[in-house]
């Protein structure tokens, strides 16, 4: 990667804005997904992907693999939710989403987008995860709990012990009420669980793939085979973190973008996800530049994904973008007083941070 972007900074303006536009693409989603952690205190991760279909693959359990809503996916693909999907077919897939919470070290846990974001020296890695089911009865209340929590213990093959509220669930389905469950194929718990101080919540291997990136658990953290075996390795006993529900996000890039996240309210807790995305656009201080029409369409939508919802001049925002990237660019690489102090400069990683953030490489290959 070193190499790449010596190479792309030693170029001319002309030949980087008109040929160099795939590479910083590529080249800086994969430096942002891995270091942007040092930028600052807000983060936009993924994007527009690409998905070949797998045998054995369904929407949900797809959705489950990229974290994304399985209905999204068919939408935006034109796909039949109740056709069986077909193996080989090349899928498109937006997985942008905004980071809730950023910390040095540690785990968060945002229930309303069911993520697992683990934060570790300068690094973020994410997983999609399963959390509790929107639903309290009679046995029990299955949502997932919010809170700060210490990772108290790690078990590899563990023994499940029933608790008594599911024990009574057991029962009231004429189902055999176990008490204990040993390690194996049959045990919901799989192969790996992370133990938090928070009673009751693990975090640990589901035996059911497609129950992932929803809410069907009694309360745990569930994870993908393939995922939880990565953070089980890398998670220390003692590691802090946090269960949060925070179905609305906002986050203004470096370059003064908004983007707004908004997810369904899926345990009730938001009075109005309206009024509580204008509060939070109004806290800070951008409400004369974002375009209301595209706010209102995502407070709508519910969709997930962080929507643009920039004002933009009448000639609309890829021609806006468009100037702005030729602006930015002759204005980092025209020569400059002698007097003139370097701190005064823009650090050319924040220029690709600013690119990649504000999607000005994008909106230009598209204009």
């Amino acid at each position: 990667m070193g190499v790449g972007k010596k190479l792309i900074f030693n170029l001319t303006p002309i030949f980087y804005i008109k040929f160099m536009i795939p590479v910083i693409t590529s080249i800086f989603s994969c430096f942002l997904l891995i270091a942007s952690v040092a930028f600052g205190a807000e983060m936009m991760i993924g994007g527009t992907t690409r998905y070949t279909v797998q045998k054995g693959d369904r929407l949900e359990l797809i959705g489950a693999k990229l974290g994304v809503f399985w209905k999204n996916i068919a939408k935006e693909n034109n796909l039949d939710p109740k056709a069986p999907c077909v193996p080989g077919q090349e899928l498109k897939v937006n997985t942008r989403k905004i980071v809730p919470q950023i910390i040095e070290d540690g785990i968060i846990v945002n229930i309303a987008d069911r993520t697992l974001y683990f934060f570790k020296m300068g690094k973020l890695t994410t997983y999609p995860v399963g959390v509790g089911l929107a639903r309290e009865d009679e046995f029990g209340d299955w949502r997932t709990p919010t809170g700060k929590f210490v990772v108290v213990g790690k078990r590899k093959n563990p023994t499940w012990s029933v608790p008594e509220s599911i024990q009574l669930e057991m029962a009231f389905k004429g189902r055999e009420v176990e008490e204990t469950v040993p390690p194996g194929p049959k045990n919901p718990l799989g192969r790996y669980a992370i133990q938090t101080s928070i009673p009751g919540v693990l975090i640990h291997e589901t035996i059911w793939p497609a129950s992932v990136y929803r809410f069907q658990s009694h309360g745990c953290v569930r994870m993908l085979p393939e995922h939880i075996e990565k953070l089980f390795e890398e998670v220390e006993k003692g590691t802090k973190g946090e269960i949060i529900y925070e179905p609305v996000k906002v986050l203004i890039t470096q370059d003064g973008k908004p983007y707004l996240e908004v997810r369904t309210d899926t345990y009730k807790r938001i009075s109005s996800l309206r009024d509580r995305v204008w509060k939070l656009i109004d806290e800070r201080g951008i409400r004369d530049k974002v375009d209301a029409v595209r706010v209102e369409q995502t407070i709508k939508d519910e969709s997930g994904i962080a929507e643009d919802i920039a004002l933009y001049p009448k000639e609309g925002p890829a021609s806006y973008m468009t100037k702005t990237l030729y602006q930015k660019f002759f204005d980092f690489f025209k020569p400059r007083p002698k007097n003139e102090k370097k701190s005064s400069e823009l650090p050319r990683s924040s220029i690709s941070q600013s690119l990649l953030q504000g999607g000005f490489a994008r909106q230009l290959m598209a204009g």
